[in-house]
């Protein structure tokens, strides 16, 4: 099991109707997710700059990426995030290793920023907002009435309205993180390019989901499907309160009818005597 077995990324946005509480750093794999998805991106820049020596680099930015998934077994842990960081930072190190070019590293982060970018545009074009989509999916995946799913939350004009600013916010999310750094890889400024990598990664996607919960918490809480949920929730523990008082009140009934009969007994005893 995992120490922090709290959903992370939008899978936390997607628990909001469920009564827990939000924090922004269960939301990116608490503390020691920081630093598992920073750490190998960290050392990959410090080494290349103090040694500028690319092959190094890479085999020791390589081994400390296994070694986070390795220790995660090592202690019966769940690996999928550190495993799917691991994947994302083989691709970058075989992508320098192979080009001989180590602004190359940062090649598969302005593939995947920019595909994101274009497939959130498109669901706003079509009007049925990425981000909302997602949550939603998360929250109640639609395995039958596909249409009928969709109709329920798009059809909330306030909670539409937040998801369509929510993929906004994270189409210039990914739009500024482009615009900052491609130019630095044209311009091959490696360290620049790295620390602002770093400062654009973890960060802004921390900030971008906690501008989300803002945005749609009090859409998500206050959306009909969730309100019948918490008046059946309240009506249950009214039953069961209802359930303890009855059994209460026959708990008492019988304790004074033993006593009452404890009485008579004494009573009848002290006659014939």
């Amino acid at each position: 099991m995992s120490v922090n077995d709290k959903p992370t990324g939008l899978a936390s946005l997607a628990a909001l109707g469920s009564g827990d509480d939000f924090s922004v750093i269960d939301a990116i794999g608490g503390v020691r997710g920081v630093v598992e998805s920073m750490l190998p991106g960290f050392v990959f820049v410090v080494m290349f700059v103090v040694s500028r020596d690319l092959k190094l680099t890479i085999i020791v930015s390589a081994v400390l990426a296994v070694l986070e998934v390795v220790v995660r077994l090592l202690q019966r842990q769940t690996v999928l995030g550190a495993l799917s960081g691991l994947i994302a930072v083989a691709i970058c190190l075989v992508w320098a290793w192979n080009t001989h070019e180590a602004r190359n590293y940062y090649v598969y982060g302005f593939i995947t920023n920019s595909v994101y970018l274009v497939a959130l545009a498109f669901t706003l074009a079509i009007r049925v907002p990425g981000v909302g989509f997602l949550v939603e999916f998360i929250r109640s995946m639609p395995t039958l009435h596909f249409r009928d799913w969709l109709a329920d939350w798009r059809g909330d004009r306030k909670l539409y309205k937040a998801y369509v600013f929510v993929t906004a916010l994270w189409m210039c999310l990914f739009a500024l993180r482009l615009a900052v750094q491609v130019p630095l890889y044209l311009t091959n400024h490696v360290t620049w390019l790295g620390t602002t990598r770093l400062l654009m990664g973890l960060p802004f996607w921390a900030l971008a989901i906690w501008v989300s919960y803002l945005l749609i918490a009090d859409p998500i809480r206050h959306h009909p499907k969730f309100v019948v949920e918490d008046e059946d929730d309240d009506e249950s523990d009214d039953v069961e309160d209802k359930a303890d008082s009855v059994d209460m009140v026959a708990v008492d009934s019988a304790e004074d009818g033993v006593d009452s009969r404890k009485d008579d007994a004494d009573t009848i005893a002290k006659s014939e005597q």
